[in-house]
């Protein structure tokens, strides 16, 4: 009987094994497939739309892009401004983006320059709809929508 339980045991130690094993390998598959929606991909902002209900929109929606290429990094130009960063994304629709490098002109009035520089780091996640990209602020802060950047 002894024998019996520790066969049980170890069956139970190993099944448990695999199916950690399993889990760990589908959580490493989930970044790979969310880099892969964005990867070499290019956006224009739409508008941006706060949690307190302002909705702002670009006056020139060519002036708000972002290109994610496949390495990490990004190219944006936001406005009378041009930079690079990086990207990444830890799973299936998060997103978190690193530091602008951005050339320092001053934008006309009514720009939303200063406010994207400011919720940059703040975006945490994306959803794809309808063939639109969403980026959301962490709190519940807003979201920005584009659309696809088309030649």
């Amino acid at each position: 009987m002894l024998a019996r339980m520790k066969s049980a045991i170890t069956s139970n130690v190993i099944l448990s094994g695999l199916v950690l094993l399993a889990c760990s390998a589908l959580d490493y598959t989930q970044p790979s497939s969310s880099v892969a929606q964005l990867a070499d991909t290019s956006w224009r902002l739409v508008k941006f739309q706060g949690s307190d209900d302002t909705t702002l929109v670009p006056d020139d929606r060519g002036k708000y892009t972002v290109h994610f290429a496949a390495d990490g990094g990004l190219t944006v130009r936001i406005d009378c401004n041009r930079g690079r960063g990086t990207w990444k994304s830890s799973g299936p629709n998060q997103l978190q983006f690193g530091q602008l490098a951005l050339t320092r002109a001053m934008c006309p009035p009514g720009s939303l320059h200063d406010r994207i520089v400011k919720h940059w780091e703040s975006i945490r996640s994306y959803m794809l709809k309808d063939g639109r990209l969403f980026l959301s602020l962490m709190a519940d802060g807003g979201i920005y929508e584009f659309e696809p950047l088309t030649n």
